[in-house]
């Protein structure tokens, strides 16, 4: 299967499937013609992909659990590594963004966002 038909399959981008075979993360066969050639599991693997991405997980991770998936003997204490430290990174940007939420609700509600020159939010901007 051509790579237009794997990227309406797998709702990813030809660009993107390109990508993923230049970083090694799929290896499709070639035509005599030079052309990609996709098999079914390319095409799980591209969706596989998708889904892992979709979830943020990083090319890096994204590498790891596609190796973990095709290793039989893999333990899924593996696997929840991968994904328990990807949910603390989800996690700690999270209080940060809650954190950055609060400051600027606060400045936002202290600045009077009149005619005057006085405003928090810049005097919070500016502080050393």
């Amino acid at each position: 299967m051509n790579i237009s038909e794997v990227a309406r399959r797998t709702d990813l981008p030809p660009k993107t499937i390109r990508y993923y075979e230049e970083i090694g993360l799929i290896r499709p066969a070639r035509d005599a013609n030079g052309y990609r050639a996709f098999a079914d599991s390319d095409v799980h693997k591209l969706a596989f992909l998708g889904r892992a991405r979709a979830l943020g997980f990083s090319i890096e991770d994204c590498r790891t659990l596609l190796a973990l998936y095709e290793d039989d003997a893999r333990a899924s204490a593996d696997v929840k590594r991968v994904a328990q430290d990807h949910l603390d990174r989800i996690e700690e940007k999270l209080a940060q963004l809650r954190s950055m939420r609060d400051t600027l609700t606060h400045l936002v509600h202290e600045c009077a966002g009149d005619n005057r020159p006085d405003c928090p939010i810049l005097q919070d901007l500016a502080r050393d």
